[in-house]
């Protein structure tokens, strides 16, 4: 029988074929290779090809692959993470707000509302916006929140809290009724110029303007080079892990392309425990 997460994962894979987020272009260049790269076109076409990929007419335009990604990740996520609801209980939500940048997303939750008076004065005081310039601002794609637990579920079993000890704790509904961001989730469909760079920045932005705990920081990927995911997954204090949308088959094609110093690359990254595979993504959220 098949687990409920290798289930979802092929799920995940086989709705990215049937948007045509990974394709085959006639000449066989796989929508997430740079077509440039020798190395990258050799180890996204047999990632593609294990996956089943079609051969289309042309790919989708790069705006638009990442928003089939996000939606992908978010729908992946949806389905497998309530599968571990022993591991963490609670109320859950997740949502995709990578298409309403416009609109100061974070802000509306723990542990960040505080931004929301702030971007209110930046924006009314030029002075103060040439001081800060951008290193407040969060733009995420998906958030995963947790809704604050009533009093009457935090006692059900012993008389825990009351109205003199706990008062300010985010997690309790008489406190507080903001959901609690528990952790972002930028997904990124390929690594060119400087996207690690930004993930880098908003990680580190989401670290310094926190009232709270850190939330965990994934980056959700479909890069094909080795050396491109070392740009972003390399190092530790801001992005917690780097997931690959599919991982196994990434090793595969690298360690067949006979390219040594690929393969010593990814090699360093997962067993450095800095890339995992998006089926790792679900139980690392539960902890």
């Amino acid at each position: 029988m098949t687990a409920a997460l290798t289930a979802a994962r092929k799920k995940f894979h086989q709705e990215l074929v049937d948007r045509h987020t990974l394709s085959l272009s006639p000449d066989d260049v796989a929508s997430n290779a740079d077509s440039s790269q020798r190395t990258s076109v050799g180890i996204a076409l047999s990632i593609a090809k294990d996956l089943s990929a079609q051969v289309v007419p042309s790919k989708l335009t790069g705006q638009r692959a990442g928003k089939h990604f996000e939606e992908a990740v978010e729908g992946f996520l949806k389905e497998a993470f309530p599968l571990f609801r022993s591991l963490r209980p609670g109320c859950w939500a997740i949502e995709n707000v990578g298409g309403s940048r416009a609109e100061y997303q974070i802000s509306k939750y723990e542990p960040y509302t505080h931004l929301a008076d702030l971007a209110a004065a930046i924006e009314n005081d030029r002075t103060l916006a040439s001081v800060l310039g951008n290193s407040y601002e969060i733009s995420p794609d998906i958030l995963m929140l947790r809704s604050p637990v009533s009093d009457d579920t935090i006692n059900q079993d012993q008389e825990l809290v009351d109205a003199d000890s706990g008062r300010h704790a985010v997690i309790r509904a008489a406190n507080q009724e903001r959901p609690i961001v528990h952790a972002i989730v930028s997904c990124k469909w390929t690594l060119r110029s400087d996207r690690a760079q930004n993930a880098r920045s908003e990680a580190l932005n989401i670290i310094r303007n926190r009232k709270g705990r850190t939330p965990h920081i994934a980056v959700v990927t479909g890069e094909p080079s080795p050396s491109r995911l070392a740009s972003l997954a390399l190092g530790t204090g801001d992005i917690d892990t780097v997931y690959h949308f599919a991982l196994a088959e990434l090793v595969k094609a690298v360690d067949e392309s006979e390219n040594d110093e690929a393969i010593s690359m990814l090699h360093t990254l997962v067993s450095g425990k800095r890339l995992r595979d998006i089926s790792d993504l679900p139980l690392d959220l539960a902890i």
